[in-house]
């Protein structure tokens, strides 16, 4: 087989049977290869950062690796923001590009980039494959590379001629696994006994572990009141009573309030993001730290924990349950504590009620939350909606909320939602979009034509930049500079040039009929949604400031008259 072949002879051994790709001149070889290949479903999408997220949306959803393909040059370049996305949250990722051949790296040839320089930084690890032989090798480490420890992207650039030529070596054969060991927890229990205010804290490395099924018996048995970051929702499921919500920048104010009074801090799977711990020098001042995490990089990077426990979550936190079945802690002042301020700070706030009122973020995003199936994955763009989406909408699993957490990628949604349906093909699959980050990928419609997916795409559209918007509102005077959209394409009319039929709501009253409708619909449908532009996500924690200095739409409104009088 030539190198091309030992590419699709990898997928096969390792049941990649879905890639995203673009086809060009120096990645041609294995597009030819493809063409007598009958176990490997290959996705055009129209644009490469629109594959790199596919990618990522695919392996968020499924919890398998992503693979994306595109030729040298530009095919590479437009490539990297979708693998920068993919490596700030640690998402599983095979990168696969042609090069120029080997006898002209280095000569400024037609479409030759130095991808493996562009790249350092945005990668678990990559190749500049230099012989055939060693391609199959190199095929089986990048898979398990991938996909082992801390998972992230890996990337393999290969020149033409080597695409071309035979490889006689074969595949090494992988046995074994990472250590399974548990760690000393004693010290742990101890400190979770001895603490009056402890608090649950678990991000994306729940996930990335499949470590689902152990954090949820973990939580239910300790009790302990939780706070999730972006990438943590839909941890505990959608009907935890300890589960008090997102913390950080736009958290609920009982997540930022119960991390400011806890006495200790279990934290799960979490990096500890400056988005979720504001000031970091009065980030839980008063609380020791236990930091639990497969990646020692991420232990005592940004705080120091007064004990670490490196390894596998299935494994700790099995061990931890069982010890804590035996001898339940003794918190309840504590649990009730955080129950009260949870009915005053909870992101519960009653819908408007008045039918012809406007629509608003929050009131559109609850009841979808209650509408949609209970298995519906949403996958987001970046900006209000964004915020909006992860306060109000009650996620299952956090595999059904695909968001742009480390990177924070305009134009992430569409191309994720995409990858995500090609991974639940019988769920709905629904990409709520920004009219800013729509504009990115919106392309990608017509790739949702060609595969006939069934996916539903809804617009927040209130005519501007609205995260910027806000924020240029609140910390620069009112000064507002660049974020008018409203001239942006009729969104009904964009869709159907698609063939994608489109509704159009403004009203509070038109809410439950509009995404009713597109449910019901047996294809892909969009629904656009007119919001005022000058609805703002609350609360807010002016960026670089403390957790505790949230800013509410009431404080607003007093700074407002302050100013109107004066």
């Amino acid at each position: 087989m030539n190198g091309a072949q030992h590419i699709l002879d990898a997928f096969h051994r390792h049941d990649i049977r879905t890639v995203f790709g673009y086809p060009g001149g120096c990645i041609m070889p294995l597009y030819d290869a493809l063409v007598d290949d009958v176990g490997t479903e290959h996705v055009l999408c129209r644009h490469e950062q629109g594959c790199a997220l596919a990618a990522d949306g695919y392996a968020r959803a499924s919890g398998k690796l992503g693979v994306c393909i595109a030729t040298s040059g530009p095919g590479a370049t437009n490539l990297i923001t979708g693998v920068a996305n993919a490596h700030r949250d640690s998402i599983p990722m095979l990168v696969i590009t042609g090069q120029v051949p080997s006898g002209l790296i280095g000569t400024d040839a037609f479409q030759e980039t130095d991808v493996l320089g562009m790249t350092l930084g945005i990668v678990k690890h990559s190749y500049l494959v230099d012989s055939a032989d060693d391609l199959p090798a190199i095929m089986e480490e990048a898979i398990h590379l991938a996909q082992s420890g801390r998972p992230g992207p890996v990337w393999i650039d290969i020149p033409k001629d080597i695409l071309l030529t035979e490889a006689r070596a074969q595949a090494p054969t992988r046995t074994g696994s990472g250590p399974t060991g548990c760690p000393n927890l004693s010290e742990a229990l101890t400190m979770l006994r001895a603490a009056r205010k402890p608090l649950l804290y678990s991000g994306g490395g729940v996930s990335l572990a499949h470590a689902e099924t152990r954090f949820r018996a973990f939580a239910d048995t300790s009790a302990l009141p939780g706070v999730v970051t972006l990438k943590g929702i839909g941890n505990a499921g959608k009907h935890s009573d300890q589960n008090l919500g997102m913390l950080g920048m736009h958290g609920s104010r009982v997540a930022n309030r119960a991390v400011d009074e806890c006495d200790l801090l279990l934290v799960v799977g979490a990096r500890l993001d400056d988005r979720a711990t504001g000031k970091l020098d009065t980030f839980a001042p008063n609380a020791r730290m236990i930091h639990i995490d497969a990646d020692a990089s991420e232990i005592n990077k940004l705080r120091p924990a007064d004990l670490a426990i490196r390894g596998d979550l299935n494994t700790i936190l099995a061990a931890l349950t069982r010890e804590l079945e035996t001898e339940p802690l003794a918190i309840a002042d504590w649990q009730k504590q955080c129950r009260t301020w949870n009915t005053t700070g909870g992101f519960n706030a009653a819908d408007n009620e008045e039918p012809l009122a406007p629509i608003t973020g929050p009131a559109f995003v609850r009841q979808l939350s209650r509408i949609a199936p209970d298995d519906t994955v949403i996958a987001c763009d970046v900006g209000q909606h964004q915020m909006w989406v992860a306060q109000h909408y009650q996620f299952n699993h956090p595999r059904h909320h695909l968001s742009s957490g480390g990177l924070g990628t305009m134009g992430f949604g569409l191309p994720a939602a995409i990858g995500a349906q090609f991974a639940n093909r019988g769920s709905t699959v629904i990409n709520v979009a920004g009219d800013g980050s729509f504009m990115m990928n919106a392309q990608e419609l017509a790739t949702i034509r060609r595969y006939r997916l069934p996916l539903k795409m809804i617009i927040l559209d209130n005519q501007c930049l609205g995260m910027v918007r806000q924020q240029q509102e609140l910390f620069y005077n009112n000064r507002e500079s660049q974020i008018d959209l409203d001239d942006n394409p009729d969104f009904v009319a964009m869709a159907r040039a698609f063939d994608i039929p489109a509704l159009h709501i403004e009203r509070t009253d038109q809410i439950r009929r509009g995404i009713e409708t597109i449910l019901a619909y047996d294809g892909p449908m969009l629904l656009h949604v007119a919001i005022a532009r000058e609805d703002n996500v609350w609360p807010i924690v002016k960026p670089g400031a403390s957790n505790r200095d949230m800013i509410d739409e009431s404080q607003r409104t007093a700074k407002s008259s302050k100013e109107h009088v004066a």
